[in-house]
């Protein structure tokens, strides 16, 4: 017959820094999977983020997120811990000042002219094929027809019936479309 011993394990000491590193750890693998799981949309563009960090003097990259409590103050949350408490009055002065002087970068020049091509073809029934954004052109097509190109360049919109030829120039990207000889689409 078989006798089995049962002896008593020593539990394991850990100290408070390990406990808190541990569970530091285990928050951040919780946080990580719930983002897979169900990723969060970022309020805040590069943008706001460039505004922020100018006014506050930080890298714009270590503001996490901003709101407004009470009516009265603004908060700004910084990665890295930390939150700062502004009056909501003087942050917006300061954000209009700082938005009146930072230049558009080049990915938010690319992400306004899209959304403004975008609107305008949802008027005209079109769609684009593949945007270069170096160059920010794109052909245009209706109901699986050619349409014509289109672009943004230092002269502003652009526009021609085919690959080779003379650009017509206006100010928007409605405008350009309309050159092509589109006609906006009327709901029925």
């Amino acid at each position: 017959m078989t006798y089995e011993t049962l002896t008593q394990q020593a539990i394991p000491s850990f100290s408070v820094d390990e406990q808190a590193l541990a569970q530091a750890e285990l928050y951040t693998h919780l946080e990580t999977q719930a983002e897979v799981v169900a990723p969060t949309q970022d309020p805040l563009t590069s943008r706001d983020r460039r505004i922020i960090g100018e006014i506050i003097e930080v890298e714009p990259e270590s503001v996490r997120t901003i709101w407004i409590e009470g009516g009265i103050t603004v908060w700004v949350q910084l990665i890295g811990g930390g939150r700062l408490p502004f009056d909501r009055n003087w942050f917006a002065t300061r954000v209009a000042e700082v938005k009146a002087t930072l230049p558009e970068t080049p990915r938010e020049r690319n992400e306004r002219l899209s959304d403004e091509l975008e609107k305008a073809c949802t008027v005209f029934g079109l769609y684009c094929g593949e945007i270069d954004w170096l160059s920010f052109s794109t052909k245009l097509y209706q109901d699986g027809h050619f349409v014509g190109f289109v672009g943004c360049n230092q002269q502003g919109w652009y526009t021609r019936p085919r690959q080779y030829g003379v650009n017509r120039v206006a100010a928007s990207a409605e405008q350009v479309i309309a050159l092509l000889g589109v006609r906006a689409t009327v709901a029925a």
